[in-house]
């Protein structure tokens, strides 16, 4: 986007009288803001490198090229309790030992989170947004509601968001817009109009960053509150390059779920912002088998995922072991909890 021009008048004071001469300058803060935007090259042989912008074709995220993508990787905790979990060690071994194509980097607005300081809270997501486009990895940045779960408690504060991350990344072609990551207890069509207010303002600066949208209860596409896929599919979203999110965690939800995220995939672009091998809590046992059902329903049907947490909270759906992040050793299996090492394979491939 082209930033404003001023036009400012000069008067130069000559010996013969006086010369009135119009010019075109840029304003500080316009060039500031186009010198934030300038693109940064992803590293050869990234994934960023090697699909570059990506697009829908259908109901598939697509490469450049026009080539089905699917992304596997990892979702931060909250920021406002684990952002130290999040440095350039941790993510040089997401990057490289994992394999990861791309990062969640969750933004909870209550919690402690973004309401109590936008600035803080912007220039978090900013930085490790910043990281991961250093590495060549895809970032979504989460606008993560989830109490009140009517998306709408905070639209005012959602467009403020997204107005500073799409201004900055409007170049970049490294980004995702999730608008709404858990909406509960509220119908589709607030949540949908909800996404047709958000999604022009992110448009104004980045016409080509795809916006992820939640779906009913908690991105289960309606099923924990007694719906199914059916009300998105009949009433989408008036948007392009729209993609909508489900969320699972494997020992609480079975093949319900499931078969409800296998039919939606064949009619709508879906993509799994967030899941556990354990409890909704991100706690508990573990169910790799149910897990590993969904692991190949999302390489069969091109579903990119993240899982949810890169961090060392205690419970057992972080992946690393309790005290990891105030260390320096992330890569390898010896720092992981039993999921965090059945993830990475998986991330792997």
């Amino acid at each position: 986007m082209t930033p404003h021009r001023r036009w400012i008048t000069l008067t130069a004071a000559l010996a013969a009288g006086s010369l009135l001469t119009l010019a075109p300058q840029f304003s500080a803060a316009a060039s500031a803001d186009q010198d934030a935007r300038a693109a940064v090259r992803a590293p050869a042989g990234s994934p960023v490198a090697v699909n570059g912008q990506l697009k829908l074709c259908d109901t598939t995220l697509c490469s450049a090229q026009g080539k089905a993508v699917q992304l596997r990787g990892m979702s931060s905790h909250g920021t406002q309790w684990y952002e130290q979990c999040l440095t350039d060690g941790s993510l040089d071994a997401l990057a490289k030992d994992w394999g990861a194509d791309v990062l969640r980097v969750s933004t909870y607005v209550q919690e402690d989170g973004y309401e109590t300081d936008p600035a803080k809270f912007t220039k978090i997501a900013q930085r490790v947004v910043d990281q991961a486009i250093e590495r060549g990895m895809y970032a979504i940045i989460d606008w993560h509601m989830l109490s009140p779960g009517d998306p709408n408690a905070n639209t005012s504060l959602a467009k403020k968001f997204f107005t500073d991350m799409a201004r900055k990344y409007a170049d970049q072609p490294n980004v995702f817009y999730e608008i709404a990551n858990e909406p509960s207890g509220v119908e589709w069509s607030e949540i949908k109009s909800y996404a047709e207010e958000i999604i022009p303002v992110i448009r104004r600066y980045d016409p080509d960053g795809i916006a992820l949208v939640g779906t009913r209860a908690w991105s289960s596409l309606g099923v924990s509150e007694g719906a199914d896929e059916r009300e998105v599919v009949d009433n989408p979203v008036d948007a392009e390059n729209v993609m909508y999110t489900f969320h699972f965690y494997a020992a609480d939800h079975d093949d319900e779920y499931l078969q409800t995220l296998s039919r939606a995939a064949d009619e709508i672009p879906m993509f799994v912002t967030e899941f556990g091998t354990q409890e909704a809590s991100g706690d508990g046992g573990n169910d790799f088998a149910m897990s590993q059902k969904y692991i190949d329903l999302m390489k069969r049907k091109n579903i990119s995922w993240t899982n949810w947490n890169y961090s060392d909270d205690d419970r057992s759906g972080a992946v690393f072991k309790p005290g990891t992040c105030d260390g320096d050793e992330w890569s390898g299996t010896g720092v992981l909890k039993p999921a965090g090492a059945w993830v990475r394979e998986r991330v792997k491939g």
